[in-house]
């Protein structure tokens, strides 16, 4: 059986700058490189950061667009956690638990990187709750 994986392209201004965040303060393994795209490599998904010379701007909330990883072992979760806090990456939205005591029960943190690209982190407290779980209409904060 193959494995299928995740690529994401996203906009940057800096190779530089993205190659000390993603790489040094995320923890990405570097892929090739010039002077307008990096590949990065995000637990085994590919993520293309692509230079732009358009202005980038701050979302006023998390929604519509982000990006992210959902855990499948809590402490994988808690360790990318330990490791943002500790690289001092800018929290968009600190840990929460959403959906507590619900089937959707998840923890959850959203980052910012320096180009204004936020990304959920998540784990799930019961695995069938990522694609099922139909008979619940929960789905992010919006109320």
């Amino acid at each position: 059986m193959s494995q299928t994986l995740f690529h994401l392209a996203f906009p940057v201004t800096d190779i530089a700058q993205t190659k000390a965040y993603y790489v040094d303060g995320l923890g990405c393994i570097p892929g090739r490189e010039n002077h307008h795209a990096l590949i990065l490599n995000l637990y085994g998904h590919q993520l293309v950061a692509h230079i732009t010379k358009e202005p980038l701007i701050p979302q006023h909330s998390i929604y519509p667009r982000h990006f992210g990883l959902i855990f499948t072992q809590e402490r994988d979760w808690q360790d990318l956690l330990e490791r943002a806090q500790q690289q001092q990456l800018l929290f968009r939205e600190e840990t929460k638990n959403r959906f507590v005591g619900s089937p959707l029960e998840h923890r959850t943190f959203f980052l910012e990187d320096p180009f204004y690209n936020l990304m959920e982190f998540k784990y799930y407290r019961h695995s069938e709750a990522i694609f099922g779980s139909y008979e619940h209409t929960q789905i992010g904060d919006r109320t």
